[in-house]
């Protein structure tokens, strides 16, 4: 082939490209634009519905790789190159890619749940997969707690999206149960009104609801008063502990009994 010919078949060539590869610019200037255009405007929406910081930019960046790659397919579908085969090549890695990821998309999965649907967020204290404590960090994957001695816990999203979550901070208000045992010789008015006077004693404990003690159980060896008393989340533990110790120490100095259990040992005659 002479250099006339070789001239000849590269002119063709322009003429035949020249407008797709303008095509193909001007299409991937104004879908380049269009994606940044979309991307904004979804990590608005997020902002406006607050989802976590986390879940916004992962969001974000996997909606814009996805335009893209269809932008690219785009492109080269307009400079006539075959793209059935191209994407099912990456239809087939992206099969491979999740069943690999089996375990892993789950837990994606989860996150997404956890943050859209929010059962909890930092800072609250909640009981899940058998473990319980205060919410540290919500991320993808996983979900981190810091146990009250100070452990830090990692649950995955996956199974804690699917289980029972029980969440001790979602309420402003907590109710105290405490059950106290005394003997069968005690009064049961008396009672009451020691029990009372401890609760009344100490102002973090909410009038309203009001507290409530009944007798709940005629044990073996006691009457159980079944104690209720509402107050403010974070004053929970105070108060329980509170309860425990005033109340013995009310029921002591007012000669009530407390007992306990008397283990007999029987000797059997061989």
């Amino acid at each position: 082939m002479d250099l006339q010919n070789w001239i000849d078949k590269g002119y063709e060539l322009m003429l035949e490209y020249t407008p797709k590869v303008l095509l193909a610019i001007v299409i991937w200037i104004i879908g380049a634009y269009v994606i940044k255009y979309l991307k904004k405007g979804i990590s608005k929406t997020m902002d406006k519905a607050n989802y976590d910081i986390s879940l916004k930019k992962f969001l974000s960046d996997l909606i814009s790789w996805v335009l893209k790659i269809i932008l690219i397919v785009i492109i080269l579908g307009t400079l006539g190159i075959e793209t059935a085969s191209f994407a099912a090549i990456i239809a087939a890695a992206g099969l491979a890619v999740g069943l690999a990821l089996q375990g892993s998309l789950g837990n994606f999965a989860g996150g997404v749940l956890i943050m859209i649907f929010k059962p909890f967020k930092i800072g609250d204290f909640i009981e899940a997969q058998g473990e319980s404590g205060t919410v540290k960090e919500i991320e993808i994957f996983t979900t981190k707690l810091t146990t009250p001695d100070n452990k830090e816990i990692i649950l995955p999203n996956g199974s804690l999206s699917n289980g029972n979550i029980t969440n001790y901070s979602t309420e402003d208000t907590r109710r105290v149960d405490v059950t106290f045992g005394v003997g069968y010789d005690s009064d049961i008015k008396t009672t009451k009104e020691v029990i009372m006077s401890v609760i009344n004693a100490n102002e973090l404990i909410l009038k309203d609801p009001a507290p409530a003690i009944n007798v709940n159980e005629l044990a073996d060896s006691s009457i159980n008063f079944f104690t209720r008393v509402w107050v403010k989340k974070e004053d929970y533990w105070t108060i329980n502990f509170y309860l425990i110790e005033q109340t013995k120490e009310a029921l002591d100095a007012a000669g009530i009994d407390i007992p306990y259990p008397h283990s007999v040992e029987i000797q059997k005659n061989e």
